[in-house]
C-alpha cells in the first residue's frame, strides 16, 4: 500500500506536462512579436527590397511622393 501511495506522488508531482505548456506559451508569444514586427516594419522593408532589386538592374529609384509611389528607372 506505502508503495501505491509513492508511486502515485512521484507521478503527481512529474513537471513533463508544464514544461510542454510552458513552450508552447514561448513559442506562442514569439509568434506573437514577429506578427507584430512583420507588421510595423512591413511597409518599409518592402520599399528596401524593391531599391535593392531596382539597384540590382542598373537602375535608381525616384522617392515616393504623396501622389505616387516610387518607381525605379533604368
Amino acid at each position: 500500500m506505502l508503495s501505491l501511495y509513492t508511486n502515485l506522488s512521484v507521478r503527481l508531482r512529474s513537471e513533463k506536462g508544464a514544461t510542454a505548456v510552458e513552450y508552447g506559451i514561448m513559442v506562442a508569444l514569439i509568434a506573437v512579436v514577429i506578427i507584430a514586427a512583420v507588421g510595423l516594419l512591413g511597409g518599409q522593408l518592402n520599399t528596401m527590397f524593391e531599391t535593392v532589386s531596382c539597384q540590382l538592374k542598373g537602375g535608381t529609384m525616384s522617392t515616393a511622393t504623396a501622389t505616387a509611389a516610387s518607381t525605379c528607372s533604368l
